[in-house]
């Protein structure tokens, strides 16, 4: 039972942080500290110590990560790999020598091969090279793994590696250089709407797939594993749906109020064909099952958006 541990979340601050923290706080846990900038920069080494030591945790929820869309992996590959990739290392190596009793890592979808067969299989994810304008940022992720499993092995040290897909909800990021796909088109319509501009440029052809998980949806399926699960081998989290791009930008258009045309710029690219998890190990494991639909996510989204334009970022 999570209710009485000293539980830190680092990355608390951002989009799934605050909703994770939310979700423990209405779990009745007690003690749940939060590990972000200012106060910790945690791609240094002296402040992870430092945070060990002022917050002594039982346990620590890694989510914490430097992200971005096609755009912004295109334009900081570098960052994007040394970031994640020290966080993660220095934080399970510290974790393990203060002896807190679990480090739960948050992976990525980005760290599966580029053509990965559908749904992905955790079984897959050693099968290929990730997408390329991808890989930095998953393969520094996918490191935690085997750091888990080899720390499992070596320590006996209780690490979990979770992945999930593509989030999205309330509180998303909506930073036009660093947005995924969702907040992104959200952000286009309601720019052209106050524009009187009847089209909207999107990247790609619109034929590559995703899979959306709700923001709060994900937050329970961590908490979820976070109580129950304590093994190293990996778990997808997601919502378990596939939707192409063309149809997801039609979609938020018509949730918007978005009357005009799209325009798919063919030069850019498209990023990996097709993602969708299997999603039943989750369920098997710790009893997650997503219950949020993606058109009621979305519209949940949207009017946080309009109720927050000002202040979104």
């Amino acid at each position: 039972m999570l209710q009485n541990k000293r539980i830190t979340v680092t990355g608390g601050k951002g989009f799934l942080g605050q909703h994770l923290v939310k979700k423990l706080s209405d779990s009745g846990c007690r003690s749940v500290e939060v590990a972000d900038l200012p106060e910790y920069n945690l791609t240094d080494i002296t402040d992870i110590r430092l945070m060990y030591d002022n917050q002594k945790p039982d346990i620590v929820i890694h989510l914490a990560a430097k992200v971005g869309g096609i755009g912004f992996n295109q334009e900081k590959p570098a960052d994007l790999f040394y970031d994640n990739l020290i966080m993660g290392a220095q934080l399970m190596h510290e974790a393990y020598l203060h002896k807190i009793d679990k480090f739960v890592a948050l992976g990525t979808i980005c760290a599966y091969p580029k053509f990965t067969p559908v749904p992905f299989k955790e079984e897959d994810i050693w099968s290929g090279y990730p997408e390329e304008t991808n890989a930095p940022y998953g393969l520094a992720k996918k490191m935690m793994l085997v750091q888990s499993q080899s720390y499992r092995q070596q320590y006996g040290f209780n690490s979990i590696f979770l992945l999930p897909v593509n989030l999205y909800g309330p509180g998303d990021n909506f930073d036009p250089r660093s947005s995924h796909v969702i907040p992104a088109l959200i952000k286009k319509c309601f720019d052209a709407m106050d524009n009187n501009e009847n089209l909207i440029e999107v990247w790609g052809t619109g034929t590559a797939t995703r899979e959306f998980f709700y923001v709060e949806d994900a937050a329970e399926a961590i908490y979820l594993a976070t109580e129950k699960y304590n093994k190293s081998e990996p778990v997808n989290i997601g919502a378990g749906f596939e939707i192409s791009i063309k149809e997801l930008a039609e979609l938020i258009a018509g949730l918007s109020g978005f009357e005009g045309s799209i325009l798919w710029n063919k030069s850019k690219p498209d990023g990996q064909p097709r993602r969708m998890l299997d999603t039943t190990k989750s369920l098997k494991e710790f009893g997650f099952k997503a219950n949020t639909k993606l058109t009621d996510g979305l519209a949940k989204t949207i009017d946080w958006y309009k109720a927050n334009r000002a202040g979104a970022k």
